[in-house]
This record gives structure tokens, sequence and C-alpha cells, in this order.
């Protein structure tokens, strides 16, 4: 049996680039930077290589990713947010030693954008 592929649909619409961008920032003013490296920002390097660590090696906390990626763990909390905010990751909750560990999980395989022109 082949393995079956789940993909992350993103489907941006007219428009849509100013809409997301609003959501991240939490506001509703015109965004002044430019929307191109908005999106890059959204779906840089970094977290392309965050989102496939997250993926092979499964590790049990923010902490632990942050360690494998050699990253400093605020800015890999910063990028975790961002992408669960699309749905990209997901934290699941899990307690050891008395202290909550926030388990990123990517259930998908493939991430695909389709912009309407």
């Amino acid at each position: 049996m082949a393995k079956q592929i789940k993909n992350i649909s993103v489907s941006l619409k007219e428009g849509a680039f100013s809409s997301i961008f609003h959501k991240i920032k939490g506001d509703s003013k015109t965004i002044k930077d430019s929307e191109v490296s908005s999106i890059r920002n959204i779906l840089s390097n970094e977290k392309a290589r965050l989102l496939h660590i997250a993926k092979t090696k499964q590790p049990e906390s923010i902490y632990k990713l942050a360690k494998l990626l050699g990253r400093d763990f605020k800015s890999v909390r910063h990028d975790i947010k961002i992408l669960e905010q699309f749905g990209f990751i997901e934290l699941v909750s899990s307690h050891k030693k008395g202290r909550e560990l926030l388990r990123p999980v990517v259930d998908a395989d493939q991430v695909v954008i389709t912009i309407d022109l």
C-alpha cells in the first residue's frame, strides 16, 4: 500500500496578501512593508528547515527543537507561533515532571500555495 501524502493548502485570493500580513501583525492598518518580503518572511528557509526537522526528528518540546536547529529558543518559539497561525504546525501539550511541554507536530508532507491572480 502506498504512503498517503497529506497536504496543507493555502489559497491566496485577491487582496489576500494584505489580510495575511494583518493577521500576523495583529492590526488592521495598511501594511507598509513590501508584500513580497513579508511572504518571504512567512515562508523563509529557516521556517522550512524548522518544519523539516520537526517532521523528521519529532522532538518532544520546542526547547529540544531549538537545540536540534542550533537556534535561540525565543526565535524558534516566534517562528512556531507564525507557522501555527497558518496550520503548518500544531503544538501538542504534555506534562513531564510537573512541567508542561509543547511538542511541535507537523502532520503534512507537502505545503501547496495557490495564488489567484
